[in-house]
């Protein structure tokens, strides 16, 4: 009995009990001094106040039961701003959620040897961002988005943050590369809004979400991201409000108000397009790649409601600036108050002679492929001019 007490003491030694802390930060240093010894269960309070020049990286373990939350001592009044030229909060740990930060008035600039972005999570597994506010910054150089998911990570989730008054930047990008790309993002309860017309000379870079950022050769890749339940208002960055470079996502009950631009599968295959609403502006779905499902959606007030686009390649395997819709399901949409409800062959003969890199992109340059055995059936129309449009 006594070696079986014995064992047991040693045994309960050996054991490391941790119980969660929560600590108070007021600085950067006061961060990076606890930053290492977060484990599971742990709280950081920032406390109100406004900050500039930080640059945090956190690679801790939470679980599920036991995340590890950043949060500001008051939703909304921990406030970062000014010039931004490394990452604010890199995360690459799993289970971290940071909630309640307002980034606004930011400068997100380009360095020797770093880029500027409010959050990004590298890596992450089941890591969170949830009501955070952004507002008013502005990105010096194009194509810089303010929060990117990347690398080899998956379920992570960008969750009820507001963006709103950004300038010449992507809001949230779903970072692709042939090496990586993060699995089942969620972005979802988000509202987006009063983004003007960017000031880049060829009127790209001002997307609201951005899943891939090459069509042409990555469009294959399959993210699976979730963008759905986000509000998207008066955002007139670009052409394309939400860009789908890549496959298997999926677009469901978002609401788009007054907007110029549209929800646009510029590349990739085999993405939902469902349930959402688009009210006013100057565009709704526009369609190239194969495969997708674009179903329940109603359009109202809007010229031309679904784009269905000529391309200058198609299917899977072919390589093409753009790939010619083919094989979609266009069906029950509700569309109202149009000109043109559906249009099956858009941008016919376009030339892209001297407009991309041929050498990068061994494509042809005339988009002369017509969409093709697409299925268009049980679509709803009301005050529609023209309901299906053939070219």
């Amino acid at each position: 009995m006594k070696k079986n007490i014995l064992i047991t003491l040693i045994f309960l030694c050996s054991i490391k009990i941790t119980f969660a802390e929560t600590y108070k930060v007021k600085t950067l240093e006061d961060f990076k001094s606890i930053a290492e010894k977060l484990v599971a269960g742990d709280k950081v309070i920032i406390q109100n106040g406004n900050y500039t020049n930080w640059f945090i990286e956190l690679n801790n373990k939470g679980t599920a039961e036991k995340p590890i939350i950043i949060m500001a001592e008051t939703n909304g009044q921990v406030v970062f701003s000014g010039d931004v030229e490394r990452t604010i909060f890199k995360i690459t740990g799993n289970f971290i959620y940071l909630q309640g930060i307002n980034f606004k008035t930011c400068v997100l600039k380009k360095a020797e040897k770093s880029t500027g972005v409010l959050i990004e999570l590298n890596g992450t597994s089941n890591c969170k961002v949830s009501h955070c506010n952004f507002e008013s910054n502005v990105v010096k150089s194009q194509f810089m988005p303010l929060v990117v998911i990347s690398g080899n990570g998956e379920l992570n989730k960008i969750d009820s943050c507001n963006f709103t008054s950004n300038v010449d930047n992507q809001d949230v990008q779903i970072k692709v590369t042939k090496e990586s790309f993060p699995l089942n993002t969620k972005i979802i309860h988000n509202s987006f809004s009063f983004k003007n017309k960017v000031s880049w000379k060829n009127g790209n870079g001002g997307e609201c979400v951005q899943v891939g950022q090459d069509p042409v050769l990555l469009g294959n890749q399959t993210p699976k991201t979730f963008v759905s339940e986000n509000t998207f208002t008066a955002c007139n960055g670009e052409n394309e409000v939400i860009s789908n470079k890549s496959s298997g996502n999926s677009y469901t009950k978002n609401h788009f108000k007054n907007n110029d631009g549209e929800l646009v599968m510029r590349g990739g295959h085999d993405c939902i397009i469902s349930d959402n609403s688009f009210e006013g502006g100057t565009g709704g779905i526009r369609i190239n790649g194969t495969g997708h499902l674009v179903t329940n959606n109603k359009i109202t007030g809007i010229k031309t409601a679904i784009r269905l686009m000529y391309g200058m390649a198609k299917g899977k395997t072919k390589t093409g600036f753009y790939i010619s819709a083919s094989n979609c399901k266009i069906t029950n949409n509700t569309i109202s108050n149009a000109d043109t409800g559906i249009l099956v062959g858009d941008s016919k003969n376009a030339d892209w002679t001297g407009k991309f890199d041929v050498k990068k992109y061994p494509s042809p340059v005339l988009q002369n492929v017509q969409p093709f055995d697409n299925e268009i059936y049980g679509n709803h129309f009301k005050n529609v001019k023209i309901e299906i449009l053939k070219q």
